[in-house]
């Protein structure tokens, strides 16, 4: 991002959920259906107040099932579309969440979570719908998952989750949790020029040489918007090219293996990672989310008392950044994952420890944050034990 002279009027103090909005805006989102429940009421809230400014479309539905459903409407229609809501909410958009998956729709889904199961602790933070995120809907399917850390990453990530799924046609999920949707900091929203946009690949031939599921080079095939004069099928039965069901083997291995492919082929670009002070790190925290803000906290805490101690920060959950997580892995005696659930991300970095060093874990599921204080004494405890 290029760098600026700032002016007093260009920092704002916003929370969480409302650079989301912003965010979401920025990147030309034009509809939003949703449900309001904590602590991610405050998006459709904001919704209802700015998309009439900007020509666009809310529509508070009957539930999340619905609500789903109206998104992937107006994105087929040809609108960029998203929702927001919190665990229960989540739940309920899952079958839905496949057929975009399936279908190949873009859309964002902001999850605010809370503790649960059920309804749990409404206003809670939890990370417990990590693995949600990844399998909540059955069957293979590609998906998505970012986590924003901060005020300035739930905007920059909207526009990012944005970006993504219509590049890839794809439903692309962004984490938050009550602590950074609900917490208010001094940020300064990037300028219209300043953050690229992107739009869905749109078909360049005439409508009868349409063919609406053909493999492409990116593994991702043009969408044309319905009533632009490109008629296909839609359905969440596995279909051929043209969009119809099959049952064909031949047909369904190629389908399938595209879906994955038009992801694995974009890991460069979608699997994000930030590293802080890794270089001469002899021990490493792993971690993710509003826990990842205390944990550089912790980390800075443990150097000051001459630890050799870095933060790999995840930014992109699913798909996995392996990579990233190896090389740490690679140079570390051990490493520590906290998280705000007994331990959804941690099994992912013991399923890609080749190096089978030791994987220390900071839990909690009671609604409560994970302080600096509990890491760098588990970071203390790593280095001791």
């Amino acid at each position: 991002m290029a760098s600026r002279r700032l002016k007093p009027r260009d920092a704002r103090l916003i929370m969480g959920n409302e650079a989301v909005v912003e965010g979401a805006i920025f990147a030309g989102c034009r509809f939003f259906a949703g449900y309001p429940i904590t602590p991610a009421s405050e998006i459709a809230e904001l919704f209802a107040e700015r998309m009439p400014k900007v020509g666009g479309v809310f529509i508070q539905m009957e539930d999340e099932i619905a609500s789903l459903g109206a998104v992937i409407g107006a994105s087929i229609a040809g609108a960029k579309a998203m929702t927001a809501t919190s665990g229960p909410g989540f739940s309920l958009m899952q079958e839905n969440l496949g057929f975009a998956c399936l279908a190949e729709v873009p859309c964002v889904i902001v999850d605010v979570m809370r503790a649960g199961p059920s309804t749990g602790l409404p206003t809670s933070p939890s990370q417990g719908d990590v693995l949600q995120a990844r399998w909540g809907t059955h069957g293979d399917h590609p998906i998505i998952v970012l986590a924003a850390s901060s005020t300035l990453e739930c905007f920059t990530l909207t526009v990012k989750a944005f970006n993504l799924s219509e590049k890839y046609r794809v439903p692309v999920i962004l984490l938050s949790d009550a602590i950074v949707a609900h917490m208010r900091e001094t940020v300064v929203l990037p300028n219209s020029d300043e953050l690229e946009i992107v739009d869905r690949p749109k078909p360049k031939m005439p409508p009868e040489w349409y063919i609406p599921y053909q493999d492409t080079g990116t593994g991702v095939p043009p969408m044309a918007a319905f009533g632009d004069g490109y008629r296909y099928h839609i359905t969440g039965l596995i279909h051929d090219v043209r969009g119809f069901p099959t049952q064909r083997e031949d047909e369904i291995n190629p389908f399938m293996e595209r879906l994955f492919r038009k992801i694995t082929q974009g890991f460069k670009e979608i699997c994000m990672t930030e590293g802080y002070m890794l270089e001469d790190a002899e021990y490493n925290v792993i971690a993710y989310g509003s826990v990842a803000r205390a944990a550089l906290r912790a980390v800075s805490d443990a150097r000051m008392k001459g630890y050799k101690v870095g933060l790999l920060k995840l930014i992109t959950l699913f798909p996995f950044p392996k990579k990233e997580v190896q090389e740490v892995l690679k140079n570390s005696k051990a490493v520590l994952v906290p998280e705000m659930n007994l331990g959804q991300i941690r099994r992912e970095v013991k399923r890609v420890n080749d190096f089978m060093i030791p994987i220390h874990k900071i839990n909690r599921v009671d609604g409560k944050l994970i302080t600096p204080k509990d890491i760098l004494g588990g970071i203390e405890a790593m280095i001791g034990g």
